[in-house]
C-alpha cells in the first residue's frame, strides 16, 4: 500500500507540476494516468468524480484531486493527491513572486504566456470533446439534450454557472427519484 501512495502522490505532483491551463487541462492527464495506465478507477467514475468536483466550491483541479485521491487511498490518499497537486504551483509562483518585476516587463516572457492561452484553449476544446464523446456513445439523450441546455444557457444567455450547477443537481435527483433509486 505504501508504493500505491507514493505513487499517487508522485503522479499527481508531476502533472500538476509540468501542466500549465488549470484543471481543464490536468483532469484529461489524470483520466489518462489513473484510469488507462494504473487503471485504479473505471472511466465512469472519473466522470463522475469530475462532476462532483466541478460542482463543488473551489479550484476543480485541486477538488478532482482530494475526490480521486479519496477513491484510492482513503483520507491519506485524499491527503497525498492534495499535496500533490498544490505544492507545485505553489513553489513556482513563489519563485516568480521572487522576479517579479523582471517578469513583468520581459518581452520574451509575454509571448511565452500569450503562446500559452492559444495552447490551453486547444487542450480545454480537446476535454470537452472527449467527455461529450462519452455521452454520445452511451446514447443517453436526456444527458446530450442536458448538456446541450447548460450550454446554451452559459454562452448564449449567460445565465451564471452556480444556477446551472444547482438546476442540473435538482434534475438529476429528479429523475434519480423517478428511477425509484435512493438518493
Amino acid at each position: 500500500m505504501k508504493t500505491k501512495y507514493f505513487e499517487l502522490f508522485k503522479s499527481t505532483f508531476l502533472i500538476s507540476a509540468f501542466t500549465f491551463g488549470g484543471g481543464y487541462v490536468i483532469i484529461p492527464l489524470m483520466k489518462e494516468k489513473f484510469v488507462d495506465k494504473l487503471k485504479w478507477i473505471e472511466e465512469d467514475e472519473m466522470l463522475n468524480l469530475i462532476a462532483i468536483a466541478q460542482s463543488s466550491p473551489g479550484a476543480v483541479a485541486v477538488n478532482t484531486s482530494i475526490l480521486l485521491g479519496y477513491k484510492v487511498g482513503g483520507i491519506l490518499g485524499a491527503v497525498l493527491s492534495i499535496l500533490g497537486t498544490v505544492l507545485p504551483p505553489l513553489m513556482i509562483i513563489s519563485i516568480i513572486s521572487l522576479f517579479y518585476e523582471a517578469f513583468k516587463t520581459n518581452m520574451y516572457v509575454g509571448f511565452f504566456l500569450k503562446s500559452m492561452q492559444a495552447a490551453i484553449v486547444a487542450i480545454i476544446f480537446q476535454v470537452v470533446f472527449n467527455l461529450s464523446n462519452e455521452l454520445f456513445k452511451k446514447k443517453d439523450l436526456y444527458l446530450i439534450v442536458v448538456m446541450f441546455l447548460a450550454f446554451t444557457a452559459t454562452a448564449v444567455f449567460k445565465i451564471n454557472v452556480a444556477i446551472i450547477i444547482l438546476a442540473c443537481a435538482v434534475l438529476g435527483m429528479i429523475k434519480t427519484l423517478l428511477r425509484g433509486k435512493t438518493i
